[in-house]
């Protein structure tokens, strides 16, 4: 069970939450930080490995830069199972990618330049069918809108609800086909005929951030089979100069 976005205790924390780990999959804070994370495709797991939720929140707790934090999970990395984690500092206008993945191989730490990035379940900027789907339908916005904001229900509304399934042949081929081609959709519509009625999209979220530091955080969720949304606005706080 997960938590809608919202604040969280303490009113620096903004984002959806784990009800029992306490963990995120998206957040960003008053302070211009913002972190998220994907969880790996991958055929076996660690059945003892710790809650990969955990990485963004202490990242948003922490006072240390992108890069740092990037450093200190690398020596902790193999306690978890296979993850994608964005760490981005707005106002120092960093932002660093790390990942466990693959198996035996160093953790993988870069810093995530400017322009447009897909991360999925694979790494970040994987060619899989839905992430160069998604990159085309989000560019397609950005000339829509040309230099002005893009409205925040748009990037949900027109390209995070793409219902359609990539060629058999396209699939990464990491487990059973059967399961990633229901995966293989920007969106994953529910489905009691398949084997894996249980995964379907059951929120989408988007988050931006103007120039001027107005951040726009909007989410739309499934709850007792109804779609609700939520949007929050709020500006980043400039650090005080004494």
């Amino acid at each position: 069970p997960t938590k809608p976005l919202g604040w969280w205790e303490g009113g620096e924390i903004l984002g959806g939450r784990d009800e029992i780990g306490g963990g995120t999959w998206l957040a960003c804070t008053k302070k211009g930080k913002v972190a998220f994370i994907t969880n790996v495709l991958e055929l076996h797991t660690l059945a003892d490995a710790k809650s990969r939720g955990e990485l963004p929140v202490r990242f948003l707790k922490c006072k240390q830069s992108p890069r740092e934090y990037a450093e200190m999970v690398a020596e902790e990395a193999h306690e978890y199972n296979g993850f994608n984690l964005i760490v981005a500092d707005l106002l120092s206008k960093s932002m660093i990618y790390i990942t466990n993945r693959p198996k035996g191989e160093s953790v993988r730490i870069q810093e995530v330049p400017p322009g447009i990035h897909v991360l999925t379940n694979g790494r970040l900027d994987s060619p899989w069918p839905k992430a160069e789907r998604l990159a085309l339908k989000f560019k397609k916005l950005l000339y829509r809108y040309d230099e002005g904001e893009i409205p925040v229900k748009d990037m949900v509304n027109k390209v995070m609800r793409d219902t359609k399934k990539a060629d058999e042949s396209k699939l990464p081929h990491i487990c059973s086909l059967e399961w990633e081609f229901r995966l293989s959709s920007i969106f994953v519509k529910a489905d009691s005929t398949s084997r894996y009625s249980y995964y379907c999209t059951r929120s989408t979220a988007a988050v931006t951030v103007s120039g001027k530091g107005e951040v726009n955080f909007y989410e739309t969720y499934l709850e007792k089979e109804m779609w609700k949304e939520h949007i929050i606005n709020y500006c980043i706080e400039k650090p005080k100069h004494v």
